[in-house]
């Protein structure tokens, strides 16, 4: 039971219509493998009441698919493979869904299991789908339940142990709060448990972490993330205009309820286009355009379209409308965009000014190569 806590001022969270909540593996399952039937009833109780009376909308990211697919097949940790990796989520996704399902069905309440990759939101195509799914079953009362969908999933078989996934979809759904839940009950300013270290109440902004050590993975061993991704993803949640609580699985209810437990992230920043959030965190680059100083200082602190005239390198295969990095001439990413041209297009107009382009190979050279209202500034990422 949770212990009472004071209500305290944390703006958006108490009156949040749609809330994304986001749990860990650490969690649902046991150290070894295997759901916890009792952990799972434990949170379902405190997100039903939270949806009684309709008045408020939950989706839940939900890990522990490969986590709960180990005990089943024998193994006794995560493994390190890929193909092994996949088979524990094939055999645990179809027991997380069906404990989760049976477990809401004590409330009356239908569940919908939503599968995603990071392809699926770095497609402006699937990230669209991947809305009007999710809005639909809200609308019809049901409960998405969404995860990475481990089985097909390659490169990003790590997502960020789903928190950066979380992250998109409460801006996907246009939710009011993101609530990330794990096995510790809130951001510290050093490693939990050390003499003289105190949780952090509150965050106000990047500046407020100056200085806190960040920890990696837990010591469950059953998934992927660490505090870390769980910051990470905050500023991403933040940036966009939602605030987000982080604290232990134990603690639901009081952070559902406004009160004091764990860290309270608040925004700071509004919401954006879509698609601009996508490109910032979601998408994956195809390619590199290495600029000049004077075009990144262009790009980045006049915001300003990408000419040619400014780009002195280009990387990888690419066509006209895919997802490029833009670097300084250091090779450190700057911003990201949805570049105009081919890959095999770009040596020839490097350097160049569009007139003389347009004069030389005709009008569709005199055009950006990123518009500018296709691209995004990037932020340096937290590291442990």
């Amino acid at each position: 039971m949770s212990e009472h806590r004071p209500s305290i001022h944390r703006p958006g969270v108490t009156d949040a219509r749609r809330i994304v909540v986001k749990v860990g593996s650490s969690s649902l399952t046991t150290a070894s493998g295997g759901l916890d039937a009792d952990r799972v009833d434990a949170l379902v109780d405190v997100l039903a009441k939270v949806r009684d009376g309709g008045e408020r909308e939950v989706v839940l990211v939900s890990s522990g698919a490969i986590a709960a697919g180990l005990a089943p097949l024998g193994l006794v940790r995560r493994p390190g493979d890929l193909a092994r990796q996949q088979a524990a989520a094939s055999v645990g996704q179809g027991l997380l869904v069906a404990r989760y399902t049976a477990s809401f069905a004590r409330y009356g309440v239908r569940v919908g299991q939503v599968l995603l990759t990071a392809d699926d939101t770095s497609r402006r195509g699937h990230y669209s789908n991947a809305y009007r799914t999710l809005d639909q079953l809200l609308k019809m009362g049901a409960v998405p339940v969404v995860n990475e969908n481990d089985t097909v999933a390659t490169d990003e078989i790590r997502f960020g142990d789903n928190d950066r996934l979380a992250a998109l979809v409460a801006h996907l759904v246009h939710a009011d709060l993101l609530v990330l839940l794990s096995d510790v009950d809130g951001l510290y300013d050093g490693p939990p448990g050390t003499p003289g270290v105190s949780r952090l109440a509150e965050v106000t902004g990047p500046d407020d972490l100056a200085g806190v050590t960040i920890g990696s993975a837990g010591k469950a061993g059953v998934g992927t993330g660490g505090m870390v991704t769980k910051v990470e993803a905050a500023r991403i949640a933040t940036a966009a205009g939602v605030p987000v609580v982080l604290t232990s699985a134990s603690r639901a209810a009081d952070a559902l309820a406004g009160r004091d437990t764990g860290t309270y992230f608040r925004p700071t920043g509004r919401r954006s286009a879509d698609r601009l959030l996508w490109l910032a965190h979601a998408s994956t680059p195809r390619g590199a355009l290495t600029l000049d100083e004077g075009a990144v200082q262009a790009v980045v602190e006049r915001r300003t379209s990408l000419l040619p005239a400014g780009i002195f390198a280009v990387e990888g295969e690419f066509s006209a409308g895919d997802p490029v990095e833009l670097r300084d001439p250091h090779g450190a990413p700057v911003a990201r965009g949805l570049v105009n041209f081919d890959a095999k297009e770009i040596p020839q107009l490097l350097g160049r000014s569009t007139r003389d382009l347009a004069r030389e190979l005709g009008p569709a050279y005199e055009r950006e190569v990123v518009h500018r209202d296709d691209l995004v500034i990037l932020v340096p990422r937290l590291t442990p």
